[in-house]
């Protein structure tokens, strides 16, 4: 078995993410090539295919949220991604016994309110805590959210959000067979992020590896070098080591960064307590030559936070002044 070096499997993981060349792709297709793209922060997943698609507009990501192309669902992780309509059912099934936030407790005290619950929408947080009218109400909340399709609305998910906190009922997903959703997400992810482990695909997911057994099996590829067995899509993209990487800027939460386990694919270990904070926030990101080499603000801020060379220091200055004409773009 084929054993991978770390600077293989990096260029493999940003030619995946759609960061070794621009694609033209639109939002829709691109967030599903990536099986979803983090919105903790609303303006990441704008960013985040302006740095990986061609001729992006934000007006295009908009008009995809308004039609109900893409929804903002609590799915990997227990947090806020933009994802497709089309994947929405896999991952809901996928997914629907990790209860995020929530406990037994909350989910029994959340299945009768339902119904009523999805005919009551769209609502505030506000509004459904006081409806839901118990002394501590947000548990109850989550769950009522997870169960009953009550979906971040594309009011919050804009480049400039009009609303905070506005949950609308989303169409009820088709069910689907539990395995066959669990082996879909699996091959999804390593189209997006392979080769990776099954410890890297739970820690994308936060669902127990165990779980993919035996979706994962027949897709053993390959080994790292420190004998992990790396799994596989068939004909999945591994480029030379030696292929250029260039300057791409990352927003806050990238998936890129935080989609493997301990974060460790382009963020070197002596730099993750400075990238990820401890209360789980991941900074912006700038990656040079294929790895994270700062830190950026909007206000055009960049921190260094490992030596690169002059050439690289022009080419990151290159790289955010095309950002900084798109960030303040009418």
């Amino acid at each position: 078995m084929r054993v991978l070096t770390p600077r293989e499997l990096s260029r493999a993981t940003l030619a995946r993410q759609l960061l070794l060349e621009r694609k033209k792709l639109s939002p829709v297709r691109a967030i599903e090539h990536l099986v979803g793209m983090q919105a903790q922060w609303a303006p990441a997943p704008y960013v985040g295919l302006w740095t990986r698609t061609r001729d992006f507009e934000r007006a295009q990501l908009e008009r995809a949220l308004r039609r109900g192309d893409v929804l903002r669902p609590t799915v990997m992780r227990g947090t806020l991604h933009l994802v497709s309509k089309r994947d929405y059912p896999m991952l809901w099934v996928a997914l629907r016994d990790r209860h995020f936030g929530f406990g037994p407790a909350a989910l029994a005290r959340a299945l009768p309110l339902l119904a009523e619950a999805r005919v009551r929408a769209p609502f505030t947080q506000r509004e459904a805590f006081e409806w839901i009218g118990e002394p501590n109400p947000k548990h109850v909340l989550r769950a009522i959210r997870r169960f009953g399709h009550l979906l971040h609305a594309p009011e919050t998910a804009l480049w400039q959000p009009t609303a905070s906190l506005l949950f609308q009922a989303a169409e009820e997903p088709q069910e689907l067979d539990k395995g066959d959703a669990l082996a879909a997400l699996a091959v999804r992810y390593l189209r997006a992020f392979g080769p990776a482990t099954s410890a890297d695909l739970a820690a994308w997911s936060m669902i127990p590896a165990g779980w993919f057994g035996a979706a994962l099996e027949p897709l053993a590829a390959y080994r790292d070098e420190a004998g992990r067995t790396l799994y596989d899509v068939p004909r999945g993209p591994v480029p030379p080591a030696d292929a250029s990487a260039p300057v791409r800027f990352l927003p806050k939460w990238d998936n890129a960064i935080f989609g493997y386990e301990k974060s460790r694919r382009l963020l070197p270990p002596d730099l993750r307590r400075v990238v990820v904070g401890s209360n789980g926030d991941v900074a912006a990101t700038v990656l040079v030559d294929g790895a994270v080499a700062g830190t950026w603000q909007q206000d055009g801020r960049i921190e260094y936070l490992r030596p690169v060379t002059r050439t690289q220091k022009a080419e990151v200055g290159d790289e955010w002044r095309r950002l900084k004409a798109w960030l303040t773009a009418s």
